[in-house]
């Protein structure tokens, strides 16, 4: 940990596991009183890949992403008002209360749109790209997105433009192998996305996406790449994605896949993998208890705030749409 991270950092990025969890496991405790009306996918399992990526690139990045966008939104912003003004409807929240969970967007914190169609915020993200190079700009766009959106047209259509104009884009792909409850071997003829985007001509990389340290270097080593040799990288990070495509529950029993065993479940998850690191490194359990306490706090007063918060108005229901 030493030589990646220094305690603040690690610190830091433990307090944005734990705010993205603990702000997941809110929504689990609290979506059964239906007051959030809005579709919700949590990201539960996931949280190391927006986190460690966001944490490696440069200031000035623009950052796109899927309906599955808690963590990313709130690793970049850290704004739990707005998330759960959203999540309850609420002109609080970054898109008055109409946007709901799966389109999120925070442009100060360089999150400029997430979309729920498969795909869409791809080409999104290779057009800020292009308006950078247009601009002679070094700056970085990043786009999230899982691993059913590389069937869809519009990613080799993007990777293939971005190669050849030589963009400094970011893909990630967060592949939990699934597209809702269908395995990739179902839904792929090739038999390896790696080996597919090693064709093109770009920056690459690997790694485990339940391990916050490996996200955070093998990021590190391709964004350095891409500001050394303009072009774009392509990240690709294994996961588990621990509850149902959408909703607050687990889903083991409906048959697609097997429950990890307790100790499996254990080196799947980020924030205890990432935990374990810090107790190993110097950090003390008081700290991290004192993180812990300090986000429970916060989330449950951002929860206070939206219940609080007024309904958008009638008058809002055609304000900030265009066709």
């Amino acid at each position: 940990m030493k030589d990646i991270l220094t305690k603040e950092e690690s610190l830091k990025l433990y307090s944005k596991l734990v705010l993205a969890r603990f702000s997941e496991e809110a929504i689990r405790r609290e979506y059964h009183k239906d007051e959030m009306k809005t579709p919700v996918h949590l990201g539960i399992g996931g949280e190391a890949i927006p986190i460690g990526v966001c944490h490696a690139l440069p200031k000035g990045s623009k950052a796109f992403g899927t309906y599955r966008n808690h963590t990313l939104y709130l690793a970049l912003s850290e704004d739990t008002d707005g998330f759960f003004g959203e999540m309850y409807g609420k002109v609080s929240g970054p898109g008055k209360g109409k946007a709901g969970s799966m389109h999120l967007s925070h442009p100060e914190s360089g999150l400029m749109a997430t979309s729920a169609v498969v795909g869409t915020n791809i080409p999104l993200a290779v057009g800020a790209a292009f308006a950078n190079a247009y601009r002679k700009s070094d700056d970085i766009a990043v786009v999230f997105f899982g691993d059913g959106s590389v069937e869809e047209g519009a990613f080799w259509e993007s990777l293939n433009f971005a190669s050849h104009r030589r963009l400094r884009i970011l893909f990630v792909c967060e592949d939990n192998q699934l597209a809702i409850h269908t395995p990739a071997k179902s839904r792929q003829g090739f038999k390896s996305i790696r080996d597919v985007v090693r064709a093109f001509n770009c920056h690459m990389g690997h790694g485990n996406g339940s391990d916050l340290l490996d996200v955070v270097q093998t990021a590190h080593s391709v964004v350095k790449n891409m500001r050394e040799e303009a072009g774009p990288g392509f990240l690709h990070f294994d996961y588990f994605r621990f509850l149902e495509h959408v909703g607050p529950r687990e889903d083991f029993d409906a048959g697609y896949r097997q429950k990890p065993t307790a100790e499996e479940l254990q080196k799947l998850d980020p924030l205890k993998s990432f935990e374990s690191v810090l107790l190993e490194n110097g950090c003390t359990r008081e700290e991290l208890t004192q993180i812990d306490e300090h986000m429970r706090i916060k989330i449950d007063q951002s929860i206070e705030n939206a219940r609080k918060a007024p309904f958008p108005s009638p008058e809002e229901l055609r304000a900030d749409v265009y066709t």
